[in-house]
């Protein structure tokens, strides 16, 4: 378990599991011969293959609690057999870190892709309830309008992660550039989904930003025209992360990757014609 102080706000990440086998799949350059070159990528290979961490992080800002991204989750009809009626411990590890499902006011989704809504629900009998059950889930409009509509190649995950948040009465469809604290908002980052965000972090003079899969793996850091077999549009994805790249490249802002294992944090830093990730 990691931990970030950003000013006053605390950050906390929540590892549901780690991979090396998806990175073949998702972004198919990154192959050993060409990163195991980029020393610095080091924590982020195992036998030169990307590996990929699926996380939360836990947001205390202005006595609030606030939850960004919920993983893959159990009990779930998936395509992918990994994931399928997996059974994990996730919510130990979220207890064990001194939280409590019932301590959560707002639940911040980048998007609604398999691996960021999972723990949205969990299985009571045969109904799909709000794990976290007094929280306000926030949902770009964007993103809602597209996935309402659009299924999912990874299974029902819209059905069984995100209709029973509204049907409860907790959903709440807010603008891309939602200001959830005084301390905490979201930023438009589309590409890998019509609605993607990223979070914003800013206190007492710091600065950090949770990408969601605008970056999927640091390589893209070093190779930022690399987009995802799973971005909904490349083009834009690309697009997205080089501008955001160009803007924090050689500033005091501290970039927490949604899917970098440990060390998970860092600055960007230019590193001759791309940047590296400084950690």
């Amino acid at each position: 378990m990691l931990t970030w102080q950003i000013g006053d706000v605390r950050v906390t990440q929540i590892v549901e599991l780690t991979t090396a086998s998806l990175g073949k799949y998702i972004l198919p350059q990154a192959t050993p011969d060409v990163l195991t070159p980029i020393r610095w990528l080091a924590p982020f290979l195992d036998d030169g293959h990307p590996v990929l961490s699926i996380h939360s992080l836990v947001v205390e800002s202005q006595g609030e609690t606030l939850l960004v991204d919920t993983c893959i989750g159990n009990d779930k009809e998936r395509a992918y057999p990994r994931w399928h009626q997996m059974q994990g411990d996730f919510l130990e590890r979220f207890r064990a870190a001194g939280f409590a499902e019932d301590r959560v006011d707002q639940v911040m989704c980048t998007h609604m892709h398999v691996d960021h809504v999972g723990w949205n629900t969990r299985l009571v009998g045969e109904r799909w309830v709000p794990t976290f059950t007094r929280a306000r889930y926030l949902f770009a409009e964007d993103e809602w309008a597209h996935w309402s509509v659009e299924p999912q190649e990874y299974g029902p995950v819209f059905e069984d992660s995100v209709q029973p948040i509204m049907d409860a009465g907790l959903a709440h469809l807010v603008p891309s550039d939602h200001r959830v604290t005084d301390e905490v908002w979201l930023e438009p980052t589309p590409g890998h989904t019509p609605g993607h965000v990223s979070v914003h972090i800013a206190s007492a003079g710091e600065e950090a930003v949770i990408t969601g899969d605008m970056i999927h793996h640091p390589c893209q850091i070093a190779h930022p025209h690399w987009s995802s077999t799973a971005d909904w549009n490349q083009h834009m994805s690309a697009n997205t992360r080089s501008t955001f790249l160009e803007r924090y490249a050689d500033r005091p802002v501290l970039v927490i990757g949604t899917h970098f294992a440990a060390p998970t944090a860092g600055r960007i830093v230019r590193d001759g014609a791309a940047y590296r990730l400084d950690y």
